[in-house]
């Protein structure tokens, strides 16, 4: 399990992160982010609905999110706020499906934080 400071925990941030941020679609989840250059730290949130399956089954695929999270946070990921909101198929997909997914998001994040970051760097 990722860290606390790793953690949304709030619902007003939840809200703030899903309304407010930016958006990658995939089969398996809908990854939403809000970017901090400058910073260092991240925090991830996990939205698993009824609609993903019974509590057992919605646990399983919130620990599989936990665990690729865990890994890239090792990898060195840093930099906003990202909520994963998982999909029905999230609960039939694999974890090598459902890790790929999350990964090709969190690329596309950090692909973003870095361009904001050239972007701030241009300014000065």
């Amino acid at each position: 399990m990722p860290a606390r400071q790793h953690r949304i925990t709030r619902g007003d941030d939840y809200r703030r992160v899903s309304r407010a941020g930016r958006r990658v679609g995939g089969a398996t989840c809908t990854t939403h982010a809000v970017l901090h250059v400058g910073e260092d730290s991240a925090r991830f949130g996990f939205i698993i609905s009824r609609a993903v399956g019974n509590a057992v089954t919605r646990n399983l695929v919130r620990r599989r999110m936990k665990t690729v999270v865990e890994r890239r946070l090792h990898e060195g990921f840093r930099g906003g706020d990202v909520v994963f909101r998982a999909h029905p198929a999230a609960a039939e997909a694999s974890f090598s499906r459902l890790e790929a997914d999350m990964n090709r998001a969190l690329d596309r994040v950090e692909r973003w934080r870095c361009e904001a970051a050239d972007g701030e760097r241009e300014r000065r």
